[in-house]
Formats: C-alpha cells, structure tokens, sequence
C-alpha cells in the first residue's frame, strides 16, 4: 500500500499536478452507509459489475447499451445510485464505451493509475468509491476532457416527462 501511495505523489510532483478536491454534497454518513464488504459488494452487483466497480477492471468495448444511449436523463453509479453525468455531458468518442466531457464533478475522486506503467487518471464515485473509468484530454470543447466510463458501471435514468 506505501508504494502505490509513494508513486501517487512521486507522479503528482513530476507532472507537477496536484491531485483534484471538490467540495461534495456527499457526507461522511453517506460514505458509511456504502462501506460494505467484498461479500456484501457480491450480492449487490453481477459479477461483471463487481469486477469493473471494485477490482478496477473493464468491459469490452462496444458491449455497452448505453453507448447508443439518446434520451434526456440522468446516468447514475451503479452500486450507489449518485448522479455522475447528465445526457447533456455525453457524446460519442469513437471508442466504444460512454464517453462525457464533463462530471458532475462533486461526485466524483481522481486518484494516478499505475497499471499500465505510465500514470492514468482514474476516477471512481465519490460516494460508494466504485471506480468507473478513466479521464484523458482529449475530448471536445468546452472542456477538453473525456471521461470514459465502463457501460456496466451506470444506470441510466431518464428524465420525467
């Protein structure tokens, strides 16, 4: 855990980056109330949806539903149900899986990703700490960024009539 944490900040530093705070709507009780463990995570998710939400993994792309997804809502996390993107943030990148260019960036946390050597920006809700993708930027104006998200890790929730 040290030289996971260690690499962290040695990245932080060379890209002389600062890792992201937002202020949050999400307290310290709603944090708790998503505080399970491993076995409690399994029963509430599909094995695939334990897999990208807390083992950090992926789903193929172009598997997702949600990449063809054009109706007014709201896309939510998964395993808590908190709100990470609205349908005007989405749009397509070309890569096969949800992409937006924009969070609702109170309920989201970036942490550097190692796992393929150079760092990454990975990003997980801010409630549950369920990870969801990865953020590049290389995405449209206004602001630049993508946020590419595992299909399997949201709910879609459309908006009421």
């Amino acid at each position: 855990m040290f030289r996971r944490e260690f690499l962290k900040l040695f990245a932080a530093a060379v890209a002389g980056a600062a890792p992201k705070v937002a202020f949050s709507a999400v307290t310290a009780a709603d944090k708790a109330r998503f505080a399970l463990s491993k076995a409690e995570w399994k029963r509430r998710l599909t094995p695939q949806q334990y897999h990208i939400l807390r083992d950090e993994g992926t789903e193929r792309p172009n598997s997702s539903a949600l990449n063809n997804e054009k109706r007014v809502g709201e896309y939510r996390c998964v395993g808590c149900d908190l709100t990470l993107f609205k349908s005007d943030m989405k749009y397509d990148s070309g890569t096969g899986w949800p992409s937006f260019f924009k969070a609702v960036d109170e309920n989201i946390e970036t942490e550097f990703d190692f796992k393929l050597i150079y760092p990454r920006t990975e990003y997980h809700c801010k409630r549950c700490g369920g990870h969801q993708g990865h953020l590049f930027n290389d995405g449209p104006q206004p602001t630049g960024q993508r946020f590419c998200n595992n299909g399997l890790a949201l709910n879609f929730v459309p908006a009421k009539a």
